[in-house]
């Protein structure tokens, strides 16, 4: 008899799971709709900490022109590359946001470090926020589509303050694999120290070669000028890409390619073959698509320090018939 009872009692239970499962889903889903909602820019939930460290940079690029050296163009330069190539398009996007490639722990390491040092956010919330971003383009819910402003998706969503549970959700939502990560939880731990100690090493290293305006051309070029190209180069692709440009594929959002975004972002302005096969290595799926982040990822793999590498480009949307990049 009690057979018969738990066979009976188990469909229910396996229901009353399903049921419950849903509902936390749903409830997840509205309060990151919520959070990320352009209602939430109000005067009293800006993000200070943000928007003054954003104007700060941005002042300290309008005034490096004036405290010019080619030691800080050249450290621009080398850091621009750095960053915002190997440590935003390559580690953030491509490796932890879409697995679209596996790195040994010293490559690992390098580029989350470069990721941190570009100051664009912590590796967990980058990667969670652009997973919730592919989930929901260009529809309710998605944290900057330009469907809702240009300026919005541009930078304004930035300036939200969202809060600690907020930011829990989306985090168990969207990176729930990552966030067991012992790597990662140390970069995140570490973001803002890294960001700080960056410029004071700036100025140190400034100061030893050519005293105090050498000092302050490093912070400037090196640190100032670096990120305000690199923020609005990956800012275009949130804006830009989604309003201007050519389609290889359907896809359901207004993903587009855009060429000068692709030059300015090391690859990440074809941003239509990305939304249309997102965990593939490779962005540019045409022969005229330059994609030099590709090639960094092409020479990880050659050195061994890059494996797994998903570098089939399907033929066409849905199809399994691919070719080797």
């Amino acid at each position: 008899m009690s057979e018969v009872l738990t066979a009976i009692a188990t469909p229910r239970k396996v229901s009353t799971d399903a049921i419950a499962q849903q509902a936390l889903a749903a409830e997840e889903t509205e309060t990151l709709r919520a959070a990320f909602a352009m209602d939430r820019l109000r005067r009293d939930n800006i993000d200070w900490v943000v928007t003054l460290f954003l104007a700060a940079v941005h002042a300290g690029a309008l005034i490096a022109p004036f405290f010019f050296s080619w030691t800080g163009l050249a450290t621009c330069l080398l850091f621009h590359w750095l960053t915002c190539s190997i440590g935003i398009c390559l580690g953030y996007h491509r490796y932890l946001a879409h697995k679209s490639l596996k790195l040994r722990a010293p490559a690992k390491f390098m580029v989350l470090l470069a990721g941190s040092l570009s100051a664009e956010g912590s590796p967990l919330t980058w990667a969670a926020t652009h997973r919730l971003h592919h989930q929901r383009s260009d529809q309710e819910g998605d944290p900057h589509s330009p469907l809702v402003g240009p300026w919005w998706s541009h930078v304004m969503w930035l300036f939200v303050r969202r809060n600690d549970f907020e930011q829990e959700t989306l985090y168990r939502r969207y990176a729930p694999e990552l966030i067991q990560d012992r790597m990662l939880l140390f970069f995140e731990r570490a973001f803002v120290f890294l960001l700080w100690g960056q410029g004071l090493a700036l100025v140190a290293i400034g100061a030893l070669i050519g005293g105090w305006s050498m000092a302050l051309s490093m912070l400037l070029w090196g640190m100032c000028v670096r990120m305000v190209i690199a923020y609005h180069s990956t800012w275009f692709v949130n804006s830009a890409t989604h309003l201007w440009g050519y389609r290889n594929y359907d896809t359901r959002d207004e993903s587009r390619n855009l060429w000068w975004v692709a030059i300015l972002a090391y690859g990440e302005g074809w941003h239509n073959n990305h939304h249309a096969h997102p965990a593939v290595a490779p962005a540019g799926h045409r022969w005229w698509e330059v994609d030099i982040t590709w090639w960094s990822i092409r020479v990880l793999r050659a050195v061994g320090l890059a494996y797994d590498v998903r570098d089939q480009i399907p033929r066409g949307r849905g199809t399994n018939e691919a070719v080797a990049a």
